[in-house]
């Protein structure tokens, strides 16, 4: 399809955060052209698990942003949730140890206070939601509303949706630059031509940095690379998402180096993925053996009878890390007519609903229905000294 000359608004990105915000804006009327560099999903949302998570959130904007999206995927985007598999499957965080526990109950009494539904469970109680579970777990935390959905056929129907409210997508487009009128920005420059707008989105997700870099804007997002290993099908042996106390630390995390923790959940096919690891290393794609051996000691460890099962492949994929552990959400002030949906890390596909229909208030001037404050793009700048 050739490219329109003009659009009420480009989104860069066709990923899981570039389709919500391209359905969303169409909903809102506004005329959407997508452009992907690549194919559609070809980042992120095709080397993740999908999951839709409040459990692994500390109480603040990240958990209210979570809430609102938990809202929009079971309202206003439910009737589609066969398309795109979606399952309440509830989430179960274990504890190996009594202390860790504790800490497990003070955040959960937390999350609590800021409405999340989670109930504390006693070690023997955690057999009872997972009988194959390591019997000797001091205790973990039960949240009802984690759920997941197939990434990949998220982003495929949010587009399908938002053609047909009359947008159109354009993979193999890469954004070079932004057509300018003195600091504002009016549209795009791609490797297939120009797109004329008054609004731009930049959810470019892993690359979200690198084009804001082409507006002559600071926004610092980086890779951070994460395998899954997927098994051979099983009967379900796995009921829930599982995933040991200390992954909430791995993704609070600002290290560079290599952290593993132990995620385990089945799936509707009978294969059972495996996570979890964290490292930055740029772009960096080689296979690294090490971190797998460590993913699948450390889920042996929560599950041992995967000890008897078969892995039959593994992947990985780059998440968008911000160095405050916060997406990047709104209009940008100091290009006006750009704004950015990126920097999720490893929950942009829980985060898009929400993230979309924010962004698609803020580009038809209504109210967003969360306060955009803590996302704002604007907030690395360097202070002025006098």
């Amino acid at each position: 399809m050739s490219l329109p000359p003009t659009a009420d608004v480009v989104v860069i990105g066709a990923g899981a955060t570039g389709a919500a915000c391209a359905y969303f804006a169409a909903l809102a009327g506004l005329r959407v052209a997508v452009v992907e560099r690549g194919a559609i999903a070809g980042g992120t949302s095709s080397a993740c698990e999908g999951n839709i998570l409040v459990s692994d959130k500390e109480a603040g904007p990240e958990l209210a942003l979570a809430q609102y999206s938990q809202h929009l995927w079971r309202t206003d985007l439910a009737e589609f949730g066969p398309l795109w598999e979606f399952e309440s499957k509830g989430g179960l965080v274990v504890s190996a140890r009594p202390g860790t526990q504790e800490n497990l109950a003070a955040l959960a009494e937390r999350q609590r206070a800021a409405g999340i539904d989670v109930e504390l469970v006693d070690g023997p109680d955690l057999l009872r939601l997972e009988p194959l579970l390591f019997p000797a777990m001091a205790g973990g935390a039960f949240y009802p509303q984690d759920a997941q959905v197939q990434p990949m056929l998220v982003v495929a129907h949010l587009l399908r949706l938002a053609r047909g409210l009359g947008a159109t997508v354009h993979p193999d487009t890469q954004v070079t630059g932004f057509v300018r009128s003195g600091d504002a920005v009016t549209g795009v420059q791609t490797t297939r031509g120009i797109i004329a707008a008054p609004r731009v989105v930049n959810a470019a997700g892993t690359w979200g940095g690198a084009v804001a870099a082409l507006a002559r804007v600071t926004v610092p997002v980086l890779p951070r690379r994460g395998f899954v290993m997927v098994t051979e099908p099983l009967p379900v042996t796995v009921h829930h998402k599982v995933y040991a106390a200390e992954y909430v630390d791995n993704v609070a995390s600002s290290d560079a180096g290599l952290q593993t923790s132990p995620v385990v959940e089945g799936t509707d096919s009978g294969t059972i993925l495996i996570g979890s690891s964290r490292e930055r290393v740029g772009f960096d794609k080689t296979f690294s053996p090490r971190v797998l051996a460590e993913m699948a000691g450390k889920a042996i460890a929560l599950f041992p009878f995967l000890s008897d099962v078969l892995a039959l492949r593994s992947y990985f994929g780059f998440r968008p890390y911000c160095p405050d552990h916060l997406p990047v959400i709104g209009p940008d002030p100091r290009a006006p007519g750009l704004w950015h949906a990126c920097g999720h890390e490893g929950a942009g596909i829980g985060l898009a609903a929400g993230t979309g229909a924010l962004i698609a208030a803020s580009l038809t001037g209504a109210q967003p229905a969360l306060d955009l404050s803590p996302f704002v793009p604007e907030r690395f700048e360097e202070p002025l000294h006098a």
